[in-house]
């Protein structure tokens, strides 16, 4: 059982400056700074362990979201763990319905990104008392005391208490048999890494080159700046992975509804698997538009890395205007919230193919796909989940991979903890890495 008096909430604004190689660049962020609004919670427990949680951001703004947290920090010290834990429901409505920083939200936006890395920070914490890797937690609890983890108001119209219990006792058949395959083959991923939109043709082909030969059989590709740029790359990517490997594209919001139909339609002939956030975030009908009129060449919409809530997941999934369901540890309220979307994507029978990638979100999700697998969906039918080569070497425990696929984390915890040493060099502004930027002319 978590145990101990929350004692201390340290917040910290974590900034690597990927810009400088354009990693990251799409179509809307051509210079992203990949970074995190990283949270470190103590406890009075004996046993000095602390939670690690964060969440994403591109750079500037994160000092606001360190705001918002500090914000939200009152509802959390002096908190007993336990208490925590045995109502979680309960607490994450605390966080999420502060009769006045609820007024900024609600449940959107950065105050929900700051709710984010509190939560997060505290499964970390939750999960290395209970000396489990938070899949694990997960997939070890009982259908009603997960349940209770979720706050089902204004989804009970698409996704009922009762409904979900019906869907995670259902998928106690084979749940031993599934962790067992997932221990020795682990979870298909996707990269991401290729096909940046700022890398030059050069370095595409020599990355894509290199993915080929350790296996990778799934690749997307950041399009939506230029037409005939993307029909070239498009045309390059194909012809390097070949015919029966897997190409997704990413529009990161770029289009117009009408503009995204007629674009995508015209690199229909490479055969991708989905067109990606191909208008705004929030547009639902504009994408169930956009899928209606895809449908027939075979490409689905995918979106979610920017979906605010659990709200608007319900919409897009009554609405039929996705095809893949990409969850994202940082986005939405950590694990309670998770837990919501991956039962309503059952529901519907959406495949979830989560958003990873950024600073820390491979670490995080893979402990949410796997839990979804062994738990809920049973199934790895048109599932993967996205995987890119940066800034792993920060955290203490990083993702591996083996085999194009994401191998099973053993450590207790929530893979969130960063490296004292890079936590301290990347710190903004006066961190060792920004300092030297800032003293070059």
């Amino acid at each position: 059982m978590a145990k101990g008096e929350i004692t201390n909430l340290s917040v910290f604004d974590v900034r690597f400056p990927t810009s400088l190689d354009h990693h990251g660049s799409d179509a809307m962020h051509t210079d992203p700074d990949y970074s995190a609004a990283y949270v470190i919670i103590e406890t009075d427990a004996s046993d000095g362990l602390k939670g690690h949680g964060f969440t994403f951001t591109l750079g500037k703004g994160t000092e606001i979201v360190v705001c918002a947290i500090k914000a939200l920090s009152v509802h959390v010290i002096g908190k007993q763990l336990k208490d925590i834990v045995s109502d979680f429901r309960g607490f994450y409505r605390q966080l999420t319905s502060d009769s006045q920083l609820r007024w900024i939200g609600p449940e959107k936006g950065v105050i929900h990104l700051a709710t984010a890395a509190v939560l997060n920070a505290v499964w970390d914490l939750v999960a290395k008392q209970e000396g489990k890797p938070l899949w694990k937690l997960l997939v070890d609890m009982e259908p009603k005391q997960l349940l209770s983890c979720i706050d089902f108001r204004y989804i009970t119209d698409a996704l009922t208490e009762d409904e979900a219990l019906e869907i995670l006792e259902k998928a106690k058949s084979g749940k031993a048999e599934r962790e067992k395959y997932m221990l020795k083959h682990g979870y298909p991923a996707y990269t991401t890494s290729c096909a940046w939109l700022g890398y030059s043709d050069e370095r595409l082909r020599q990355l894509c080159t290199e993915a080929l030969e350790a296996g990778w059989t799934r690749f997307k590709v950041k399009v939506g700046a230029d037409l005939e740029d993307d029909i070239r790359r498009c045309k390059l990517v194909r012809e390097m992975i070949g015919p029966n490997n897997i190409m997704m594209l990413d529009a990161n919001q770029r289009w117009d509804v009408k503009e995204a139909i007629d674009w995508v339609s015209k690199l229909a002939q490479f055969k991708p698997l989905w067109i990606e956030e191909p208008t705004s975030p929030d547009d639902i009908l504009g994408h169930a538009t956009i899928a209606k009129a895809l449908a027939s060449s075979g490409i689905g919409v995918a979106t979610g890395e920017q979906c605010q809530n659990k709200v608007m997941f319900k919409q897009f999934l009554q609405a039929s205007a996705l095809q893949f369901v990409q969850i994202d540890g940082c986005r939405l309220a950590s694990i309670n919230e998770n837990l919501s979307v991956l039962l309503m994507a059952q529901k519907f029978q959406v495949p979830v193919c989560p958003h990873a990638g950024g600073v820390g979100l491979c670490e995080v999700v893979q402990h949410l796909i796997i839990f979804d697998y062994i738990a809920i969906s049973g199934s790895l039918e048109n599932r993967m989940c996205e995987y890119v080569d940066h800034l792993h070497e920060h955290f203490k425990h990083p993702v591996v991979i083996k085999n194009a696929s994401y191998v099973l984390p053993k450590e207790p915890g929530f893979s969130s903890e960063m490296k004292e040493d890079s936590l301290q060099q990347h710190k903004f502004p006066d961190g060792k890495v920004w300092q030297e930027l800032a003293s070059k002319p």
